[in-house]
């Protein structure tokens, strides 16, 4: 029998077997840092990451916020419930079929995106220029790898469903 396993992550190399918590700090930081930097900031990570897609989706339909998200259904439900009486979301029946419910951003809604956007943006800023240049370039010369593999691990989870 032939092993088909993909390559240990090490094998990519020594420093890429770490990657996966790299990613896992990176994303607690962020969090961190954002919480620090905007403490009178009152919605969730999850809040604010259905806010994002909706920019991105706008007219979304709970099922597919579910599915782009990767949560369960009653989870984004129970997200729309908070946000719309907040005033960030709009939810309407839509004309082909007055049972089905597409969900949008409001005004408020597009100014927390930015917001967050922008928080995030600052504390990357920030961070980067704190660093040595050579680690400076470094960054900016994985952008086009974190990109590709943004895009593998989303292709990863469509090929999943």
């Amino acid at each position: 029998m032939i092993d088909c396993a993909p390559p240990p992550l090490a094998a990519a190399g020594p420093r890429t077997a770490d990657l996966p918590e790299s990613i896992a700090r990176l994303r607690r930081a962020m969090r961190r840092a954002a919480r620090a930097l905007d403490p009178e900031g009152s919605l969730s990570v999850a809040q604010l990451e259905l806010l994002s897609v909706l920019a991105e989706h706008p007219g979304a339909r709970p099922g597919e916020l579910a599915r782009l998200l990767r949560l369960a259904p009653n989870t984004v439900t129970t997200l729309i419930q908070a946000l719309a009486p907040r005033g960030l979301i709009s939810r309407s029946a839509e004309a082909s079929d007055r049972r089905a419910v597409a969900v949008s951003l409001t005004e408020s809604g597009e100014r927390a995106v930015r917001a967050w956007h922008r928080t995030n943006s600052e504390i990357l800023r920030r961070a980067v220029a704190a660093l040595p240049a050579s680690q400076r370039r470094a960054l900016a010369e994985a952008v086009p790898a974190l990109d590709a593999l943004a895009l593998a691990i989303d292709e990863l989870a469509d090929a999943a469903e």
